[in-house]
């Protein structure tokens, strides 16, 4: 985990020893911590908990300059969509936690809102799946980021079967 994170966020760590890892990239003293806890299990990806952590950028070109410094790490993506309040691309952690790196795609805040009250929306919450390196291609020719921002619409769309999780195999002993 402590590697993974260190390479996903281009972190360092401030403070670490063989079970605790406090790791920043920016000049907070620590953005994450990361511990190895004595007697825990797996995670079981079946069961209720964290869904995901979002790190938002500034514009369409950050976003996509740190999907391809994660690509050339080695880090893949799950899924790239366009929700249509966001353009996001999630990734999983060794421990199959999912982050979320997302640029909004309206200005304000009135219009995400608006978009999320539509009709569109409404009959797809999920989104339009992108593909980040051919929209990496189209704004390095010069297209406008706002259009590229713009989710093309397909109808009623349900959760893609790649991101429900299998029930676990895990058995769990009991008293």
């Amino acid at each position: 985990m402590v590697n993974f994170y260190k390479a996903f966020l281009g972190a360092e760590a401030s403070y670490e020893n063989e079970f605790l890892s406090f790791l920043t990239y920016d000049d907070e003293h620590h953005r994450l911590a990361i511990g190895s806890v004595p007697g825990t299990r797996p995670k079981d990806p079946s069961t209720c908990g964290l869904e995901h952590i979002a790190f938002s950028f500034d514009t369409l070109g950050d976003l996509l300059l740190a999907y391809r410094q994660r690509k050339e790490n080695g880090i893949l993506p799950l899924w790239s969509v366009n929700h249509g309040p966001t353009t996001s691309i999630y990734y999983k952690d060794p421990d199959g936690n999912q982050i979320e790196t997302q640029v909004d795609n309206f200005d304000t805040n009135e219009e995400a809102t608006a978009f999320m009250k539509s009709k569109e929306f409404a009959e797809n919450p999920f989104g339009t799946d992108i593909d980040p390196d051919e929209l990496a291609k189209k704004l390095a020719a010069g297209e406008d980021e706002k259009k590229l921002k713009k989710r093309i619409e397909i109808g009623p769309r349900g959760l893609p079967a790649h991101l429900i999780p299998e029930p676990s195999s895990q058995v769990t002993a009991s008293a």
